[in-house]
């Protein structure tokens, strides 16, 4: 149990039949009434985002998050498989389940799937991964304005912007969490 005087940023709860994670709190107190906690909740299986006002003594459960290491082996369909690679055991998600988090993710890398009470509600793949590049427009020399970008498809297929100097053929680093290239690998 944590009363909402205690939120911290990255708690997970239990509230109105949800999990939801505090983005962020702030404790307000009024020069007239009683003290409140303001928080911003984020839903963790529909991602939506509520604000909502607090007693600072009001009290929720906890919820537990279980973040575990699993190998991403192959897709098979509408079917994403990942095996833990301390039990061996595997599962299946859907391609709903799934979602975009596997855009830069290739077979046999290890992700981390969320799942509360034995439900995966997320996939959380590495923050930075190496790809080739597959497909892109060969640069033009003296085409080397500041900041200039072309797109780029690498070996999962994903598209993204890339410096006008990587080349077909080029391993770089892409950050997961925005999509962007990082680096040369």
């Amino acid at each position: 149990m944590v009363d909402a005087g205690s939120f911290k940023n990255g708690i997970t709860i239990q509230y109105e039949n949800g999990i939801w994670q505090v983005i962020e709190f702030q404790h307000v107190k009024p020069g007239k009434g009683s003290p409140f906690v303001r928080a911003k909740l984020k839903n963790i299986i529909s991602g939506g985002v509520i604000e909502n006002s607090f007693r600072p003594t009001e009290k929720f459960d906890l919820a537990h998050i279980d973040r575990s290491e699993y190998q991403y082996l192959y897709a098979d369909g509408d079917l994403y498989n990942f095996m833990n690679t301390e039990t061996y055991d595997q599962i299946a998600l859907s391609a709903d389940q799934v979602g975009d988090s596997l855009k830069f993710v290739k077979e046999n890398e290890m992700v981390k799937l969320c799942s509360h009470e034995g439900n995966v509600f997320a996939i959380e793949p590495p923050i930075s991964v190496e790809l080739e590049v597959t497909e892109t427009e060969p640069g033009i020399k003296g085409n080397t304005a500041t900041g200039a970008t072309k797109p780029a498809i690498v070996e999962t297929g994903a598209k993204i912007m890339v410096p006008l100097f990587v080349n077909q053929g080029d391993k770089i680093k892409i950050d997961t969490r925005t999509g962007e290239y990082t680096s040369r690998a």
